[in-house]
């Protein structure tokens, strides 16, 4: 037996679920549902861990660098999932966020049994994707003890890049060898070991304060709206004008003309309203900005 694993909190059997199989549907979703808000709570005791792993991101990729999400089983599928939405929420390029999952692409929708075990393919997967210096690596496992996951972020302090560990275990592997470590204990499961539940919700609400407050630090929002969004389909237009008119106070008429004129550009739009300039010296003004709206509008007001 192995007494690490023994010894996790997300191993554990519990006691307030014990006689879930003799539950009936109602019981067994109200004992899920009780279970389930203890989460918020182990997230907020790590505020301050995801504070700093937030400022490092920041600070990382105002400076040319990229994120990494690398993980295995659930948790790999999570950072793939938080990766993704980052293009057409906040403009980014894909380059910019990316999420790896132990076992590639294919692991997203079949188990790979054994990937996770795989230290070799873990480093081999940071030489592939070429982490350097400039960048950060988000190691994520619930267990805290995937060998995928810790080899991948060793390879990557090695060559410079800060780390990030997120798991649901104290005293954890990842404490060691990342430069922050965010634990929300949600406590055991409601089926024992099953880190989907509990553990994989708590991984999800950290993925997406990372991502989210990073992007807003970039400059990615205007109040609490995504102007950076790609406006890619029909719902995602009819979001940036909505956006243009709450931003603006214009007719729906006016704010579809001007997103037609800066190139279904919602930021672009709202700085040419907001400052009479035209899309090219809109652009400008944004630029030398760092694309931050409300800064680059006070500079010409």
């Amino acid at each position: 037996m192995n007494d690490y694993l023994a010894g996790l909190t997300t191993e554990a059997v519990n006691p307030d679920t014990l006689m879930i199989d003799e539950c009936t549907t109602e019981e067994m979703i109200q004992l899920m549902n009780q279970q389930d808000a203890l989460v918020p709570a182990a997230i907020a005791e790590e505020i301050p861990q995801i504070a700093k792993a937030v400022d490092i991101l920041h600070h990382r990729l105002s400076n040319g660098g990229r994120m990494f999400y690398i993980g295995a089983g659930t948790s790999g599928r999570l950072g793939v999932l938080d990766a993704s939405e980052c293009p057409p929420t906040f403009g980014t390029d894909p380059s910019l966020v990316q999420g790896h999952i132990a076992g590639g692409d294919i692991a997203l929708r079949t188990a790979v049994e054994g990937c996770e075990d795989d230290a070799d393919g873990g480093i081999a997967l940071i030489e592939s994707i070429g982490v350097t210096d400039k960048d950060v690596l988000v190691g994520i496992s619930a267990s805290g003890s995937a060998n995928f996951v810790i080899a991948a972020l060793a390879k990557a302090k090695e060559l410079g890049a800060a780390t990030i560990g997120v798991c649901n275990n104290k005293g954890s592997k990842f404490e060691p060898i990342v430069d922050v470590c965010i634990s929300p204990v949600v406590g055991p499961e409601v089926i024992s070991g099953s880190t989907r539940l509990k553990a994989g919700t708590a991984q999800k609400l950290v993925l997406n304060m990372l991502t989210t407050c990073t992007m807003v630090k970039l400059g990615k929002t205007y109040n609490n709206l995504m102007v950076d969004l790609k406006a890619s389909n029909i719902k995602l237009v009819d979001r940036s004008i909505r956006i243009i008119m709450n931003t603006t106070g214009v007719e729906a008429s006016t704010a579809a003309e001007t997103l037609e004129k800066a190139s279904m550009n919602c930021k672009l739009a709202i700085m040419m309203i907001k400052t009479g300039l035209e899309a090219q010296e809109a652009e400008r003004a944004l630029n030398a900005n760092g694309g931050h709206l409300k800064q680059a509008i006070a500079s010409l007001v």
